[in-house]
């Protein structure tokens, strides 16, 4: 698959994810075959106020896998302007914003908002590609925002036209949020719209949901989300599933628990312990889906404070396991 000049190996890519995609995410997924990866959202009005939180954001550090920047914004020129102004920093590509629900971004016309007007969603690939100094520009979004509003083979067909390199469609409107399931249809009918790579996202959280959805809707690929979280040998399973190889086993627990340590201890050098432990209690609450005791761990989770508490809390789920086994 191509993002315009850069070529992607494998067809599951990680799925931007506010609060959860930081650098530490991103480099656990790539390592595990993830096609390429995309930062959290980052706002591009604050970019251009010099908001040095949302620039931290973009941080990466070394990745085996294409990197992408996700942008949001409602104006062309405020976006075109906040990528010209990182575009000096070290990621392969730009992604943009057209799919979050979050009330806080459809208010200011951000996110998924912005395909109630697919004029303007071709305004703003437009503006970045202007800005993005060759880079390739990507586009995420949903099929619409209602029933009554479904405008994404538009918003795809304009995208197409302003230079975006390729789409990744999450299947649902912004008024579905996450239920029910996606239209896998209209993934179909994006890909047929268009010429450049079409990615479905949505309800992917094995090797056989990725193969389906494949199969059904004709796409270049998948994105993966939530269900990737605490599990990043996922990828590894779509990608032999797609290539018509044997599916790699299940990970172990204690596999499992080296990668939490390591995703976290990442977490904490580049961020610092006092931030990186808040954040790491979510994710840890994924690496225990499917435990024994899951509501004691999941408290445990959100009590932690200290690496050392992470340490202490691996133990506890290795000794409760090998005691029920």
């Amino acid at each position: 698959m191509q993002l315009g000049s850069i070529s992607i190996a494998g067809r599951a890519a990680l799925a931007p994810m506010a609060g959860f995609t930081d650098a530490a995410c991103r480099r656990l997924a790539a390592r595990h075959g993830a096609a390429y990866t995309v930062s959290e959202m980052v706002s591009a009005k604050a970019i251009t106020f010099g908001d040095k939180k949302s620039v931290r954001l973009l941080w990466q550090g070394e990745n085996p896998a294409p990197f992408g920047v996700q942008l949001f914004g409602a104006e062309p020129q405020t976006v075109a302007r906040a990528a010209a102004m990182i575009a000096d920093r070290p990621f392969d590509f730009f992604d943009l914003n057209m799919g979050c629900p979050a009330p806080k971004i459809t208010a200011s016309g951000a996110g998924s908002r912005l395909l109630l007007d697919p004029r303007l969603c071709g305004e703003m690939v437009r503006a970045v590609v202007s800005a993005a100094e060759g880079r390739p520009v990507t586009v995420k979004l949903r099929t619409g925002w209602d029933a009554e509003h479904i405008t994404a083979i538009e918003v795809a067909k304009r995208c197409e036209e302003a230079g975006a390199a390729a789409i990744a469609l999450h299947a649902r409107t912004r008024q579905q949020m996450y239920e029910p399931g996606i239209d896998a249809g209209m993934i179909r009918a994006v890909k047929q719209a268009v010429r450049i790579p079409v990615l479905g996202n949505g309800d992917i959280a094995s090797a056989e949901d990725a193969v389906r959805m494949v199969g059904e809707t004709g796409c270049d690929g998948v994105m993966i989300g939530r269900a990737a979280l605490g599990d990043p040998w996922l990828f590894e399973r779509v990608n032999a599933a797609l290539a018509g190889q044997p599916v790699p086993p299940l990970p172990t627990l204690g596999q499992r628990m080296q990668a939490l340590r390591q995703q976290v201890y990442e977490m904490c050098e580049e961020k610092g312990e006092w931030a990186a432990m808040p954040q790491a209690r979510s994710q840890a609450l994924h690496y225990m889906k499917g435990l024994r005791g899951a509501a004691a761990l999941r408290r445990a989770c959100c009590q932690l404070q200290h690496f050392a508490d992470l340490d202490r809390l691996i133990e506890q789920v290795l000794e409760s396991q090998r005691a029920d086994s």
